[in-house]
């Protein structure tokens, strides 16, 4: 009987040794799956995503550390897939966010590049339209300076004319002039000569009537 006795209290002990491990390891699953749902929450990329499965895992270590043991590895198991659920989905979250972000950063980029390009094209035209303006002012400016040389050269050559005329025409007055000069020289040695000539007839008169 008294070894009855001892064996019964062995067994006791050995269950109550096996509940004490087995609640250790309760509470070591719970504060393993606690502390990883803990640091998702705390994340600062990830924290404010998934915020309905971040519940929801919350919820499901709630339900483990109340479960009976017999329940208990399927809550277990239900607790971890939750945390992981999770943490997955926060970080799908995340990557949605990036790649949006990327996907306006790639828009902003292309209108940008868009833009430089439409502002190239646009100056690009102005320096055209400048460089036409200026071709054409310059044309306009050779054609005046052409026209300003033909009328000179114009102007030129009728002075020219006029003063070839004026030339003829004063060299015309001065044979003129040399002629007129020659019959005057040819009238004055005549009235010498006649002159010369009547001077003797003269005096023979002038001895006769003495």
């Amino acid at each position: 009987m008294k070894r009855f006795t001892v064996i019964l209290a062995a067994i006791a002990l050995a269950l109550a040794a096996s509940g004490a491990a087995q609640a250790r390891q309760d509470d070591i699953d719970i504060s393993r799956l606690t502390s990883s749902l803990d640091q998702l929450a705390n994340d600062p990329s990830l924290g404010s995503y998934a915020q309905a499965e971040q519940a929801r895992a919350r919820d499901a270590i709630n339900r483990l550390a109340q479960a009976s043991r017999h329940d208990r590895p399927h809550a277990l198991y239900l607790a971890e897939r939750r945390v992981d659920l999770a943490r997955t989905s926060a970080q799908l979250q995340d990557a949605q966010v990036k790649l949006t972000q990327l996907d306006r950063e790639h828009d902003q980029v292309m209108l940008d590049n868009s833009r430089r390009e439409t502002e190239i094209a646009r100056r690009e035209l102005e320096r055209q339209r400048l460089q036409s303006q200026l071709a054409q002012e310059e044309a306009a400016r050779l054609q005046e300076q052409g026209q300003a040389y033909s009328e000179a050269a114009d102007q030129a050559r009728a002075e020219a004319d006029r003063a070839k005329k004026l030339a003829a025409a004063q060299a015309k007055v001065a044979r003129a002039a040399r002629h007129e000069a020659a019959l005057a020289a040819e009238a004055a040695k005549a009235m010498r000569s006649q002159m010369q000539d009547n001077a003797p007839a003269a005096q023979d008169k002038s001895s006769n009537g003495h």
